[in-house]
């Protein structure tokens, strides 16, 4: 949307940010199914700094490559306030993408964004953004993230690139989060380095948000809270698991790195998971491979190998149980 004033009126109290600057400029790109959500929560904390200060401290612009209107990930529509075009020395530009990132962004915008970044733009990358930025090959050597479920697909695309898991990343030019409520979570981080804690805090009040406590913090919630339980060998188990989809250990390597037997490994999630260890296992490989079929362009045969599967026709077999359509008609557009 076009915005006449950058600030506005509000009935909380204001506070008094002692800054002769110019305003900072942040222009966010939306590709086609982008998600809104993260925008949104990137974009409030700008608009609120400058109510809760009366001042210009921050300019937001939406974009996209022709400026046509842009359909985002849940059918809404968003009307850009420009296309493509060079941007001022001090801008910093947000990739935002959501759903289909391998395929959303053109050639266009790929040659678009290394421009900018040679003409020494900042830049940045929201929910599954970093696609874009790697396509563009912009991010070698750099620490970044994007969307946990998006992970698994960007590594196969992209194996000498590696994400972090952490909810932000910032350096010194590249600025990338997972998404949701996470883009807040690093906008709250920019406007505190650059206006102090204190504005930041008033912002995180008024968008009722609970700060994360910094870049670091997970995007997931670990093991012990998702299945209620702090048992540190069944949590060790879950994760040697989930660090072993394409090379899968057997129960017995299992239980020689947890140190039990193979009866107190099978007590133990059947007792907190209601499951045998091998069913969580094959429930994880098919999970992993359910995201390589939505993201990657990999062939069914690929996707098995890459999940632990060493037969094409048993991973097919799995999947179907659990999917209930097999590999080859799961692909977009065909269930």
């Amino acid at each position: 949307m076009q915005t006449d004033s950058f600030v506005q009126k509000g009935a909380a109290a204001q506070l008094a940010v002692h800054f002769n600057g110019k305003a900072q400029d942040f222009y966010f790109l939306m590709l086609p199914q982008a998600t809104m959500l993260p925008v949104a929560a990137a974009i409030e904390p700008l608009r609120i700094a400058n109510q809760v200060s009366n001042t210009e401290l921050y300019r937001w612009y939406i974009m996209s490559e022709d400026g046509a209107p842009v359909v985002c990930s849940n059918g809404m529509t968003v009307t850009p306030d420009m296309p493509l075009e060079q941007l001022p020395q001090d801008a910093v530009v947000f990739v935002c993408a959501g759903n289909e990132p391998q395929q959303t962004a053109s050639d266009s915008t790929i040659n678009w964004l290394r421009r900018e970044h040679r003409f020494g733009r900042r830049m940045g990358a929201i929910c599954t953004g970093a696609f874009a930025l790697a396509q563009a090959g912009l991010l070698r050597g750099q620490d970044f993230t994007l969307h946990w479920e998006n992970q698994p697909g960007f590594i196969e695309i992209y194996p000498d690139l590696q994400p972090s898991s952490n909810i932000y990343e910032i350096t010194k030019t590249f600025m990338t989060c997972g998404g949701g409520n996470a883009a807040t979570d690093m906008m709250l981080n920019l406007i505190e380095e650059r206006h102090g804690k204190n504005l930041a805090i008033i912002i995180a009040d008024m968008c009722l948000h609970v700060r994360s406590g910094g870049q670091m913090a997970p995007q997931k919630s670990n093991y012990a809270v998702a299945i209620g339980s702090r048992n540190q060998r069944l949590l060790t188990a879950l994760q040697l698991m989930q660090d072993s989809i394409e090379e899968p250990l057997s129960i017995g390597t299992l239980c020689d790195r947890l140190d039990i037997s193979r009866r107190q490994l099978e007590r133990l999630f059947s007792r907190y998971l209601d499951q045998s260890p091998m069913n969580v296992y094959s429930d994880m490989r098919l999970s992993h491979a359910y995201a390589l079929m939505n993201e990657t362009a990999m062939s069914v045969t690929e996707i098995a190998l890459a999940s632990g599967f060493n037969s094409a026709t048993h991973f097919s077999r799995q999947f179907k149980r659990k999917f209930g359509a097999s590999p080859h008609f799961f692909r977009k557009g065909w269930v």
